[in-house]
């Protein structure tokens, strides 16, 4: 399936080099655009049903996924299971729940999510979930980009693990060499 998952990120133009700041506040030569993968509908359906064929097993009640690279995976994984789904979002930035979404005590919980890097993203979404009395019995991605570090306290699902380099800012060879970082998605021709 690793093959199949790649074809889908270089089919979808998913993947990206330069110099890229990441979520987590590092940076690194490459990146991988996931929204790109859900542009073309095929590739977004098979995505999400190979993901939920992997966390399945673990019969969530619900599937919830960080805003924004999560919300149309959970989707996607919500559907293809037959389960409620729903995201979080930061709000002053603390991880909440808005828009009416609700967990009720006891429910199992899959978190899932487009890339993990450092995993702070899932990590933040399992304390919300513990802190509405769901249970989090899973963590489910795409991409695992943490070089199997991520560790949640409960199983970690993904398609594909990407070992590409990361480096902290203020030991960036990129920086070093004044290339523009880029932060994707973000407004102002993406340039920090």
């Amino acid at each position: 399936m690793n093959t199949d998952i790649m074809e889908i990120l270089e089919k979808s133009h998913a993947l990206l080099s330069g110099h890229f700041l990441l979520s987590s506040g590092k940076h690194s030569p490459n990146y991988v655009q996931c929204a790109k993968i859900f542009e073309y509908p095929k590739y977004g359906e098979k995505i999400g049903e190979e993901l939920a064929k992997l966390i399945e097993k673990y019969k969530p009640d619900v599937i919830i996924g960080p805003a924004m690279g999560g919300i149309i995976i959970s989707y996607v994984v919500g559907k293809t299971l037959g389960v409620r789904n729903m995201f979080s979002e930061r709000e002053n930035g603390i991880m909440k729940l808005r828009r009416g979404f609700s967990i009720n005590a006891g429910e199992k919980i899959a978190v899932v999510e487009d890339v993990v890097t450092t995993g702070g993203s899932s990590k933040e979404v399992i304390e919300l979930v513990k802190e509405l009395g769901g249970e989090v019995v899973c963590v489910g991605s795409i991409i695992d980009r943490s070089g199997g570090k991520a560790d949640f306290g409960v199983p970690f699902e993904y398609l594909i693990s990407l070992n590409f380099p990361i480096y902290e800012p203020d030991s960036c060879p990129l920086c070093e060499k004044n290339i523009p970082v880029v932060k994707p998605g973000s407004r102002n021709k993406n340039t920090l």
